[in-house]
């Protein structure tokens, strides 16, 4: 078997213990790597408002400090680098709008000290960055036109959907979620399943892929059982912070199979 991270360090490094991600100086994108920075948008918009809700509680503090502050560097880094690049008029409007919106979202995000009033903003507007993220790559996978960027696009949104599961739990935790959280919950733990489901029948699966998939599948099974652990026996903040570790976990397994796809042609 391959050493993993030895591969994905080529791309990206990623600390599960600190939940870093460092990236190389920016290059002009192809249009796979394009597809797999703005899918990271989206997950990047659900990782900062998980990271912001584990600082309120105290969960996780130090590691979440960091991916907050990280998390926010990165998301400023490859909007720009996804505008320079943008290949349709429709796609540059889109990160024009998402940018306002960001900018609303980073305001709260670092305005002062986590607090439940400003997390209820962050419920809500995290919610548009990520339909504006979302768009955005559909519309580079669309141009894209290949099967390679529908994977990139598929597996990236599974590192969305890890972050939004997350988000979800650490919000109900806090008594901020919204009213329908659990449902959302569900329904992105559903489709999270669908979308492994599809990356395992994909045809041309190198054997590298299929290790690093069955890996994720094995990560899963840990941060789902952690995600049912409902925290309400008198272990509230040991189950809020299984729910950081392992959806850093099968994070950084997700970010390096989207890799891989990405090296498709």
């Amino acid at each position: 078997m391959m050493n993993r991270r030895s591969f994905i360090g080529k791309t990206v490094l990623i600390s599960s213990g600190l939940g870093l991600f460092s990236y190389s100086v920016a290059q002009a994108l192809n249009i796979n790597e394009a597809i797999n920075k703005s899918g990271r948008q989206r997950m990047l918009s659900q990782r900062l408002a998980k990271a912001y809700l584990q600082l309120g509680q105290g969960i996780a503090v130090e590691q979440s400090r960091k991916i907050l502050d990280n998390s926010m560097t990165l998301f400023d880094r490859q909007l720009a680098e996804l505008r320079t690049f943008a290949p349709t008029p429709d796609n540059k409007q889109v990160l024009s709008e998402m940018e306002k919106s960001w900018l609303s979202y980073k305001q709260v995000l670092a305005g002062k000290t986590p607090n439940q009033q400003d997390a209820r903003s962050i419920m809500v507007i995290n919610e548009d960055v990520l339909a504006m993220a979302q768009k955005a790559t559909l519309q580079l996978e669309k141009y894209s036109g290949t099967s390679a960027g529908q994977l990139v696009n598929i597996s990236g949104r599974q590192r969305m959907l890890s972050q939004r599961m997350a988000k979800f739990y650490q919000a109900l935790q806090w008594d901020v979620a919204p009213v329908d959280a659990n449902i959302k919950l569900d329904t992105s733990r559903k489709e999270f399943i669908a979308g492994m489901q599809t990356l395992m029948a994909a045809p041309g699966n190198s054997g590298k892929l299929k290790e690093e998939l069955a890996l994720a599948q094995q990560q899963w099974m840990f941060f789902d059982s952690a995600l049912r652990q409902s925290g309400e026996s008198g272990n509230r903040t040991l189950s809020a912070n299984n729910v950081a570790s392992t959806s850093e976990r099968i994070l950084e397994v997700m970010d390096g199979i989207t890799s891989m796809y990405q090296q498709l042609s």
